[in-house]
């Protein structure tokens, strides 16, 4: 095989790697139309939060023993005969009682493992019917080993105890949206200010509305979890702000590229950060989702995890295809911005006419001193703007093949 074979292959090999999708990824490149694409995106997230509200509205949610009140009965799940499973103490407190419990849950592994079991209020007789029978039935052991109807326990739970974590969560929710206001119309603008808390509250509904139709149980942990995702949710947000803010700093006077393109070039130079950070903050919320389920039984480090998993899902997902979005149309609404995008379209179209012009005469490759000197006054104009270091006139210089020196200024050389 020849050198010139050799390096066509090693070329085509560079362009199909440059083509990946992981390539294009990485480098950050601008080659997702993010922002070009964002009615599509509009459409994802309003049927979505259409179908939240729904089942919101009309299934509701399951709210656990914290918030309705009720009784809470607990038992070792070994007895004298053996492991007691959560079958046969259902079908025990149906036979005493003559009717179902709310639930019944293994909680814990091991010698740990219990029998938690949740149903409305009961009364004193109802609850010594229901320790007999469950001792009788199953004979389960205490600490020393030995059958011992003391080890099932019982607990009167208010409801009013959920009704005081859930104002107290709704007040939490209202001075962080007051703060967080505060800060990105300080830091940013009230533009961005208002994407954001939009990608906020399409994050709250949502993840509200995936336990409403799942039918996941709400409980005061479920409400801590759902604060706790709210700061998780604006953290990419954010970032991508602070790029587009970089990058769109004195844009008004340029004709490069339109405040849609910048805001897009931002979202692709943050989106293996923003993957990257998401993937990572998840990796503890499935450790805490594993031990809550696999070693500890469902509980409330269960509860815990799966709203941080789904709000966090859900959170990566909006400030990236949403809340960019949303700015650059609140942005392209000021007439400065139309018209600056007016003139980059008009600045490209006269551009290409120039190009065509040359190509019929055969020039398409001869570009004038005066028009590399605008080029470069343009690049470093450009450059003192987003605080990117600007191309080498020189490099500019060397397109010009060999043969065609390029028209002379008029300026004498020193």
């Amino acid at each position: 095989m020849s050198p010139s074979d050799q390096q066509s292959d090693t070329a085509k090999a560079e362009a199909r790697r440059r083509q990946s999708i992981f390539y294009r990824l990485y480098t950050g490149t601008g080659a997702f139309d993010i922002v070009g694409k964002r009615k599509r995106f509009y459409v994802l997230f309003g049927v979505l939060v259409a179908i939240c509200l729904v089942s919101i509205i009309v299934r509701g949610f399951s709210f656990s023993i914290e918030f309705q009140g009720g009784t809470q009965i607990q038992m070792p799940a070994h007895g004298a005969h053996g492991v007691i499973t959560q079958q046969e103490v259902q079908q025990t407190y149906a036979t005493a009682l003559g009717k179902q419990p709310s639930s019944v849950q293994s909680v814990g592994t091991g010698n740990s493992a219990s029998i938690q079991i949740r149903s409305e209020t009961l009364n004193n007789d109802q609850v010594s019917k229901l320790e007999t029978a469950l001792f009788n039935q199953w004979q389960p052991l205490d600490s020393t080993g030995k059958p011992n109807q003391s080890a099932i326990s019982d607990s009167a739970v208010s409801g009013s105890w959920g009704a005081q974590i859930s104002q107290q969560a709704l007040i939490g929710l209202i001075v962080f949206l007051v703060l967080v206001t505060v800060f990105l119309s300080i830091y940013f603008e009230r533009w961005m200010a208002l994407a954001a808390l939009i990608a906020l509250g399409n994050d709250l509904i949502v993840t509200a509305g995936v336990y409403s139709i799942v039918g996941f149980e709400v409980s005061p942990a479920t409400v801590i979890g759902l604060l706790t995702i709210l700061g998780f949710s604006l953290y990419d947000a954010v970032v991508v702000f602070d790029k587009v803010k970089e990058n769109t700093r004195g844009i008004l006077g340029l004709t490069r590229r339109t405040f849609g393109e910048e805001a897009n070039l931002a979202l692709n130079q943050t989106l293996m950060r923003s993957i990257n950070t998401s993937l990572i903050a998840l990796l503890p919320v499935l450790g805490l989702l594993v031990v809550g389920v696999g070693i500890l039984g469902v509980g409330t480090l269960t509860d815990l995890a799966l709203v941080q998993m789904v709000g966090m899902l859900v959170g990566a997902a909006s400030s990236l295809l949403l809340a960019t979005p949303l700015l650059v149309d609140f942005k392209m609404r000021q007439q400065p911005y139309r018209q600056q995008a007016r003139r980059v379209l008009s600045r490209r179209k006269t551009l290409a006419e120039r190009a065509a012009a040359r190509e019929a005469e055969g020039l398409a490759e001869a570009a004038s001193d005066e028009e590399i000197d605008e080029e470069v006054r343009r690049e470093k104009a450009y450059a003192a703007a987003s605080s990117v270091p600007a191309r080498n006139p020189k490099s500019i210089q060397n397109r010009r093949p060999a043969g065609k020196p390029g028209r002379p200024s008029g300026k004498r050389k020193r």
